[in-house]
């Protein structure tokens, strides 16, 4: 495979770019991604078996199994940073690393309806939360301790709906490409 051909397949919707300007329109876009990513995810994998399961999206990548579970990881310290964000001054959150994180016993053995559950219910959480915001509210800040960068929320949720996308991506074109 080619450098390209990796990265189309590393980044199958284009890299996350910060937003400048956010209106609420795209607000309400984002919201509805992250409300309705439990039941794409959920429908996307559960017909898949343990071998599908255990299958790398990409050459040296995650297999769809720690995708799964990768999102349930990311989407819970989502919540968590925004609930600090609006709970405290401009916090510095705690950063993870995610690829150590992939690697431990609950990515690679638990079942996927365990991070399916917590997907759901999380994302469930979330979209009260943000529903319930206020454009001031979007405009409070956490900092990301590893890049010192400032992100506001309206940034943060448009990060995460491009994440839940990504991902999503990543399972939809293996699906494809495999044939199943």
């Amino acid at each position: 495979m080619t450098i390209e051909e990796i990265e189309d397949l590393k980044y199958p919707i284009g890299n996350f770019e910060i937003p400048e300007d956010v209106s609420v329109e795209n607000i309400r876009i984002w919201i509805n991604e992250i409300a309705g990513l439990p039941e794409k995810l959920n429908e996307l994998v559960s017909g898949l078996d343990k071998e599908q399961l255990d299958t790398p999206y990409r050459p040296e990548g995650w297999t769809v199994k720690q995708l799964v579970h990768h999102i349930s990881d990311s989407h819970t310290n989502a919540l968590l940073r925004f609930k600090w964000a609006l709970t405290e001054d401009s916090p510095t959150i705690k950063a993870y690393d995610e690829k150590k994180f992939a690697e431990l016993p609950d990515s690679l053995l638990a079942p996927i309806s365990l991070s399916l559950d917590l997907v759901r219910v999380t994302h469930g959480k979330w979209v009260i939360l943000l529903e319930n915001m206020s454009m001031t509210d979007y405009e409070k800040t956490f900092t990301h301790p590893q890049s010192g960068y400032r992100y506001n929320l309206k940034q943060s949720l448009a990060n995460y709906a491009w994440h839940g996308q990504h991902h999503l991506a990543h399972i939809e074109n293996l699906i494809k490409r495999e044939g199943w």
